[in-house]
């Protein structure tokens, strides 16, 4: 049996470790790790979602940024990172957005605006169709489109066989160890040079069996394609970042998701990859408060 991830020995090189607190929501036992930051006075709140196979760590750029105007609020996702109990059922995309609505009520955290990063924009959207979150929603390098044709089927499938494998993501988690072979299976995958602090802690978590695991059991779990044909009930306002260099959810798959959300418009960034908020953080920031104050959500950006 492999050994979950441990904040005193990988955990001490996390970012915002002074951020980190450890919550009990949920029930089974389960553990929440949660960062919350805060710097402005009375402040709008925006909580944080970060994708498949991350934890909180990627918003590490980003979040300073956002906690100069709002109180910002992020985990690590059931079965991700150091968040611990979860049980393998809770890993479908309307069990994990119950599970969260469940911890936002928990911690008395009423969002202003929700931001997701690749699966987490797909978790904010069924946070507004199941469980009555009206604020606007922005989605960067947003996962909202199911693989076309029979990959739809293929992929999951795949995904479930290895996530009932006990071998798999030891076998996977072996080969992160190897030198470099992290560094370039996220480059590969996403075309993002990330930091080296931020490379760090995704090798940590590649290299932990249990993370892996849960990472398999989100991708095995989750169907996009009733996600989509549910979008045309979003109310929220949708602000849609993605860039024009991401190998792993193509531009012109935001272009397409797009027109099916009712209240959405599409921000391309030029020359960034998946990771864009990881690797530019200030630039993804500036995209979100401007849409942040389009809403009134933030006073406007004075002028120069």
């Amino acid at each position: 049996m492999s050994r979950p991830l441990n904040w005193n020995e990988e955990g001490l090189i996390w970012p915002h470790r002074a951020a980190s607190s450890f919550v009990k929501s949920g029930g089974g036992g389960a553990t929440w790790h949660v960062q919350r930051m805060v710097r402005a006075k009375c402040p709008p709140k925006a909580l944080l979602l970060h994708g498949t196979g991350a934890s909180v760590h990627s918003w590490d750029g980003l979040m300073p940024l956002l906690a100069e105007h709002f109180e910002t609020l992020a985990m690590d996702l059931p079965r991700h990172g150091f968040t611990q109990g979860h049980p393998p059922t809770a890993m479908s995309l309307p069990a994990m957005a119950a599970q969260i609505a469940s911890l936002i009520t928990a911690l008395g955290f009423k969002p202003d605006v929700v931001i997701g990063h690749s699966a987490g924009a797909a978790l904010a959207l069924q946070l507004a169709l199941d469980h009555g979150v009206t604020t606007p929603i922005v989605g960067l390098n947003s996962a909202l489109r199911p693989f076309p044709g029979p990959a739809a089927e293929i992929f999951p499938a795949i995904a479930k066989l290895l996530f009932v494998n006990p071998f798999v993501p030891r076998i996977f988690s072996r080969v992160a160890t190897m030198g470099g072979e992290a560094e370039r299976f996220l480059y590969r995958s996403t075309n993002s040079y990330i930091p080296a602090t931020s490379m760090a802690c995704y090798e940590a978590l590649l290299r932990n069996p249990r993370h892996t695991k849960g990472a398999l059991a989100m991708m095995a779990n989750w169907d996009l394609p009733t996600l989509k044909r549910r979008m045309v009930d979003v109310a929220n306002p949708v602000l849609l970042v993605h860039s024009d260099n991401d190998a792993a959810i193509p531009l012109d798959w935001a272009r397409e998701v797009c027109p099916i959300l009712p209240d959405a418009r599409l921000i391309e960034l030029a020359g960034h990859g998946h990771l864009a908020h990881e690797v530019a953080p200030t630039e993804v920031a500036a995209r979100i408060m401007t849409f942040c104050a389009d809403h009134a959500i933030v006073d406007a950006p004075s002028a120069a």
